[in-house]
């Protein structure tokens, strides 16, 4: 079957590619993506697939029924892809770059976006063949993590069994496939914490309590205790991204905000960083005289790829493509993604689809520059599909 399904996308590629040129000049913000959510729903329903729209306020659901449908040992597969891009300014100078100032698909949303348009279409063309039904989410609002929430909050994920997904990588070439077992993302949080000190004359600073002069001492004593607090081979990462405060040059400070995040690869990590940040925060105020307030905000958990999943998609890219194809990823990042939402519900695994040029610098995600090798589109949609047809085989 592997043949058949390369057969089918390879002759689907010239479309996929205009489907992708299509989305990266038409690029739309998170929560905003009503005309992406529509070509989408269009592109679904032409594949004659069951649709739904406004799933996550603009996410679109499209359903592929297999043979097994209603069958007592029925399974339900989910394949998930995001939508929205970033407001960056693009800068590739690409005939197809984008049309809307100030906003582009620098996160490679519009490959995933393609990737799972891409897949539908060829498992369309399975006809009857195809063992089981399958579940493609289309997701708005990743990049403010919380598209997920929204889609499951809306039932995206009942009845669901497992769930894939992918995400472009440029450090690793086109026409490879990144498989990591276990931790691929961080958990993220965002934390927040205000010293609240006493005002006084800049000339005579034993009189007050300098709010700016403790919140240097709080994030110094932050830094500091992740040295000696936290285990090594469980790491975290806490950053302060803003910092404001002060009323005037000759004034102490009686009031500082501090605006961060906070990243951890291990659940046991995670679990104990609140109490462990309000520790510090709590110790080094009572010694200088200050109170504080603190909002330590959940954000999304870290993805831990499901081992037999991740070996699933490990054979289904070695299957379509050859041993060569895998690019075993030796380290998780930091970075976070809201398919870990989608795991509280049912087991996933997330690839990381090779995107880079082998003869010129590839920009990181993100980046004003950054571009695709648009032959990597036909390595994901081959992949995930072969990776379906693979799931009813177990």
């Amino acid at each position: 079957m592997h043949t058949r399904i390369k057969e089918i996308a390879t002759a689907l590629a010239p479309r996929l590619i205009e489907i992708r040129r299509h989305l990266h000049s038409h690029p739309e913000l998170s929560g905003q993506e009503q005309q992406t959510a529509a070509y989408v729903a269009g592109v679904l329903s032409s594949c004659g697939l069951r649709v739904q729209e406004a799933i996550g306020k603009v996410g679109v659901i499209g359903e592929l029924k297999g043979q097994n449908s209603g069958a007592s040992n029925h399974r339900l597969l989910a394949i998930r892809t995001d939508m929205d891009a970033l407001p960056i300014q693009e800068r590739t100078g690409l005939e197809f770059a984008s049309r809307f100032n100030g906003v582009m698909h620098a996160c490679g949303h519009d490959v995933h976006t393609t990737v799972g348009l891409g897949t539908a279409m060829v498992l369309s063309q399975l006809g009857e063949l195809l063992p089981g039904d399958v579940r493609f989410l289309f997701q708005p609002a990743e990049e403010i993590a919380q598209g997920a929430e929204w889609m499951v909050q809306d039932g995206a994920m009942d009845q669901v069994s497992a769930i894939l997904s992918l995400h472009v990588f440029p450090s690793i070439p086109a026409g490879k496939i990144g498989i990591r077992y276990g931790a691929l993302t961080a958990a993220a949080d965002d934390l927040e914490i205000t010293i609240l000190g006493e005002s006084g004359h800049g000339a005579r600073p034993h009189e007050a309590v300098d709010a700016i002069w403790i919140a240097s001492q709080v994030i110094t004593s932050l830094q500091q205790a992740i040295s000696r607090t936290q285990n090594p081979l469980r790491p975290m990462v806490l950053t302060i991204g803003k910092i404001t405060g002060g009323r005037a040059p000759n004034v102490i400070a009686d009031q500082v905000q501090l605006l961060g995040t906070v990243r951890s690869l291990h659940p046991e990590t995670s679990a104990t960083l609140p109490t462990w940040v309000e520790q510090i925060v709590s110790s080094v105020c009572a010694t200088y005289g200050a109170t504080y307030q603190l909002d330590y905000r959940r954000g999304v958990p870290s993805v831990q790829n499901d081992k037999t999943l991740t070996h699933l998609l490990e054979s289904a890219a070695q299957e379509m493509w050859g041993n060569q194809s895998i690019q075993m990823i030796q380290e998780p990042s930091l970075g976070a993604e809201d398919f870990a939402v989608y795991l509280n519900h049912a087991p996933g695994s997330m690839f990381r689809l090779g995107v880079g040029y082998p003869d010129q610098r590839n920009y990181p995600l993100h980046h004003p520059q950054f571009e695709v090798n648009e032959s990597a589109i036909l390595t994901g949609v081959a992949t995930m599909a072969n990776a379906i047809w693979k799931y009813w085989e177990n």
